[in-house]
């Protein structure tokens, strides 16, 4: 009996499009929201999109503000397509829930409930209580992978955690010694600028810092500003005053992490030239990361991009921390004298953790992307 072959999918209707140009607009400014969510609302009447909207940088106004703001009085009976529940409660600002009601919304699809405990729910029974029709579950999946940072940062108290890897064609990734070697082509770089200006924070080692000087931000062009806080695992707090992520830090924001022990002269003169610096547990004269996430979760940090050297890339694996890799295979070889991409453990340590999500070609390199379960 041969295989039929599956069914073209049916129509798009009308509620899966406009959900979809939600969650759109919501990445939008995905990575510079937080501590908040990473929103998109849209609303819509007799099949006409009134408003778009989507969380502003720094998290306020919200999505469904900003949506509102732009109907005025035309939203009377109107559906409202949001990608994560209104807010019910008072915060910095009022509740988004009532804002909804007071304009005369009539229906809204919402992706997903938030799970924030407090909202979790209390949004959708809010307006269901006013006379508002309220559908939830429409683009549930992707607005997960959306709002993963928000959702990890509640659930785990830390941030979701991405681990980038470029790799050579022979699994090294990088030449003896511990010096960098160029490995993917530009192309393949631009990708990371990308990914940078979608995390909250990205973060290295000392050793990195030291051997290559990065900066550690957007190169894109009109992108700049968007670069992620830059996160230094600095125990002894040797990181040199002339290094990029110090000399820029009034350009792009600079968080030091150090041991308890490291001198409080060094944490001073830091600090005058406009660097954080938090204290957390050592190890072996390893920070503890889970100590480090933990306070990025307190600093509002949701999205969190590890660009650290085989040693960090470990220190994470080991202690099971990483919720999605990006390996970036270049087509160059190194040699047998090159250094593994995870200190002391082979890469299925971090592979065989996750599911494969997929692989692309970018130019002459190949992404693959693993996530977590």
């Amino acid at each position: 009996m041969s295989e039929q072959a599956a069914p073209p999918p049916g129509p798009v209707s009308d509620d899966e499009r406009f959900m979809q140009l939600a969650l759109v607009l919501g990445r939008r400014n995905l990575g510079h929201t937080w501590p908040n969510p990473a929103v998109g609302a849209v609303i819509v009447k007799d099949g006409i999109i009134l408003a778009r909207g989507w969380t502003q940088q720094g998290g306020r106004p919200h999505a469904e503000i900003e949506a509102l703001r732009r109907t005025k009085k035309a939203a009377q009976g109107a559906t409202m397509y949001v990608t994560l529940e209104p807010c019910s409660h008072q915060g910095k600002t009022p509740p988004c829930a009532d804002a909804i009601v007071r304009a005369g919304i009539a229906r809204v699809v919402s992706a997903m409930e938030d799970p924030n405990p407090e909202v979790a729910g209390q949004g959708h029974e809010r307006l269901r209580a006013k006379g508002v029709v309220v559908d939830v579950g429409l683009g549930a999946e992707e607005a997960r992978r959306t709002h993963a940072g928000h959702i990890t940062r509640i659930a785990q108290n830390r941030p979701y955690v991405t681990l980038k890897l470029a790799i050579s064609a022979d699994g090294k990734a990088g030449l003896a010694g511990r010096k960098q070697a160029s490995i993917t082509s530009a192309i393949a770089r631009e990708r990371v600028f990308q990914m940078r200006a979608a995390s909250d924070a990205i973060l290295v080692g000392i050793g990195t810092v030291l051997s290559d000087d990065p900066q550690l931000t957007c190169r894109l062009p009109g992108m700049f500003e968007r670069s992620p806080v830059r996160v230094v695992l600095d125990p002894q707090l040797n990181v040199p005053l002339s290094n990029s992520v110090v000399a820029t830090v009034r350009e792009t924001p600079t968080w030091v992490f150090a041991s308890p022990k490291a001198s409080s002269m060094a944490e001073e003169i830091l600090q005058q030239k406009g660097c954080k610096v938090f204290r957390v547990d050592e190890s072996g004269g390893r920070l503890d990361v889970q100590q480090v996430l933990k306070t990025l979760a307190e600093q509002g940090i949701t999205r969190l991009m590890v660009e650290g050297g085989p040693t960090v890339a470990a220190s994470f694996v080991d202690a099971d921390l990483v919720d999605e890799a990006i390996l970036m295979r270049g087509e160059k070889t190194i040699g047998s004298t090159g250094i593994d991409p995870l200190e002391g453990m082979p890469l299925d340590a971090l592979t065989g953790r996750l599911t494969s999500h997929g692989s692309e070609k970018i130019g002459v390199d190949t992404i693959e992307s693993f996530v977590r379960a």
